[in-house]
């Protein structure tokens, strides 16, 4: 029994009723286990038992800890919540991996200073302020997402409000500058303003934010989600850390799961579980697409997603009713851009526009080696605050010149250039029920990639092993075929995903006509064609979220 102190007092008080329950009534202990054992046997097992059960006394005399005292955190779901650093950064809880973009925000093992676990699904906050005012408060923001009120959702509100204002001051620093230029992007899609707050429940609004399964950004892209929507990734520029240019993607993420499912709250849902997993809750709930119809069915991890969405958004609106104030942020009140179309490195401009280069690195997350990649085929963008402007603008010749033998000399810029590739072969054998796009799914590759490398088709059988290399070389950004799986497919569509080759589109007048392939989606097929999104083919061809498309089909894809 060693290490006994450090189980839960759960696991204790099973032990010890179990042990109890064999030392007094052994015949009956024998019975529940339907084992016949002779009268000598049974005697030998009654004294060693009084061995154990006097061993187990010992050990809780001898514990520090009372029992009460020794549950685990980890007896306790924890849905709902942030957790921070106990600095100004914000910390990385753990990840869900059933995530397509494995978000930060989850909802278990939720940790506030190291101090205690709470479980928002479960618990009966109080607060000062009546229900009544809160309702009247969530309907007086007027939102165009509904803003229910129930007792889940009250306890996101009090922990927002009540639990971490020693965090939440710093988050709403940070909103000031943020959040107004996520009210543009969305306002570009023609999309809900407080979808902006998604970014608070993401990653707190730390751009750099990484989580364990490496997804990234403000938004919380993982690597193949982010190619799929046109996020650009290599050696030297990673766009899921630019929190404007993912913002558009995630707006573009957020409006094809809309027209899927035809509701934000399921569309705020997905973006933290998938559109797989909310069409297996609606399946399970016998077809509701009610949020709080479906809760019950949802991943644990998502369920307190709505409503720290609907808690943030209170926050925002009436953190001063609550005595929060808000903690000064050095951000800069204007920022100048500059398209760069020449290697430029970040010690250039710091030296001689009298920037810090990490004021410039606050403002360009996305150039990951401090170095601008710009080129004649591509032009990249540099943020500065504006009272640099004219300093960048009177030495923009002399920058690029200034110490590029140092910068850019042939062996250390080669070596940054070199793609990184950290090629992990891994050997996954075959479960019941497995398919390879779940196969390919779960290890984040393509389905085409995992056919390739095991040079097979569409048939596996239980036990057989697979090989899979994990983060593989970048494929280019002009690579037609980003990923084989959609993380986001319409449910009304046949989503078998197809190897086959694609057809080229025939143009006839102003449109390009698509021949639908087996295997293909509406979503899939939108992601073949840049510039075109789902809810464009669905309104150049009259479709609704019940239609379906067949091989053999033509559609029509508006002008690119």
């Amino acid at each position: 029994m060693r290490n006994f102190t450090i189980l839960s007092g759960r696991v204790r008080l099973i032990l010890l009723a179990t042990a109890a329950l064999m030392l007094v009534c052994p015949h009956t202990y024998g019975q529940i286990f339907k084992k016949r054992q002779s009268r000598e046997s049974l005697e030998r097992e009654v004294m060693q038992l009084r061995k154990t059960v006097d061993s187990l006394k010992l050990e809780m005399e001898s514990s520090i800890i009372p029992i009460a005292d020794t549950v685990s955190a980890n007896d306790t779901i924890n849905p709902g919540g942030l957790a921070f650093f106990d600095s100004e950064d914000i910390a990385v809880p753990a990840v869900s991996t059933d995530s397509l973009l494995s978000l930060w925000y989850i909802q278990k093992n939720l940790s506030i200073d190291n101090a205690y676990s709470i479980n928002l699904e479960t618990e009966n906050f109080t607060s000062s302020t009546p229900d009544s005012v809160i309702i009247k408060r969530l309907k007086a923001i007027n939102s165009f997402i509904p803003l229910p009120y129930n007792n889940i959702i009250k306890n996101h509100i009090i922990f927002y409000t009540q639990k971490i204002p020693n965090k939440i001051d710093l988050i709403l620093g940070l909103s000031s500058y943020y959040l107004p230029i996520f009210e543009e992007v969305f306002d570009q899609y023609d999309m809900p303003k407080e979808l902006k707050v998604m970014a608070i429940i993401e990653s707190a609004l730390n751009p750099r934010a990484t989580s364990r399964v490496n997804a990234r950004g403000m938004w919380q892209f993982m690597y193949r989600t982010a190619l799929q929507y046109n996020l650009e990734i290599n050696s030297y520029v990673d766009e899921r850390l630019d929190p404007v240019v993912s913002a558009h993607a995630a707006a573009k993420y957020l409006k094809d799961a809309y027209t899927i499912f035809g509701d934000w709250s399921l569309a705020i849902a997905s973006y933290n579980c998938g559109a797989g997993n909310v069409n297996k809750a609606i399946r399970r709930a016998g077809g509701s697409r009610d949020f709080w119809t479906i809760y019950p069915y949802l991943p644990r991890e998502t369920r307190g997603y709505v409503p720290s969405f609907v808690a943030a958004l209170y926050t925002l609106n009436y953190y001063k009713d609550h005595g929060i104030n808000p903690r000064s942020m050095e951000m800069p009140a204007h920022v100048d851009t500059f398209e760069i179309k020449k290697p430029l490195h970040f010690e250039q401009i710091a030296e001689l526009v009298g920037i810090s280069k990490q004021e410039v690195s606050d403002l360009n997350p996305q150039y990951v080696k401090e170095i601008i990649p710009g080129n004649a085929n591509k032009t990249y963008i540099l943020r500065i605050p504006y009272n640099y402007t004219n300093a960048f603008v009177d030495k923009e010749k002399e920058i690029y010149t200034y110490k590029d033998s140092i910068f850019f000399n042939p062996i250390v810029f080669n070596e940054t250039k070199a793609r990184v590739s950290n090629n992990e072969t891994i050997t996954h054998k075959v479960k019941r029920g497995e398919t390879l796009g779940r196969i390919a799914q779960k290890y984040g590759v393509k389905l085409s990639d995992l056919q390739r490398w095991n040079k097979i088709k569409s048939t596996i059988r239980i036990g057989q092993r697979l090989v899979i290399h994990k983060n593989g070389p970048v494929t280019s950004d002009s690579d037609s075929e980003k990923i084989a799986s959609a993380s986001v497919a319409p449910a009304t569509s046949v989503t078998t995903i197809s190897s086959e080759p694609k057809a080229e589109p025939k143009h006839t007048g102003k449109y390009l006509m698509y021949t639908v392939k087996k295997g293909d989606t509406l979503w899939e097929i939108s992601r073949k064609f840049e510039g075109v999104t789902l809810n464009d083919i669905m309104s150049v061809n009259g479709f609704t979220k019940r239609s379906k498309i067949m091989p053999g089909k033509k559609i029509k894809i508006k002008p690119i």
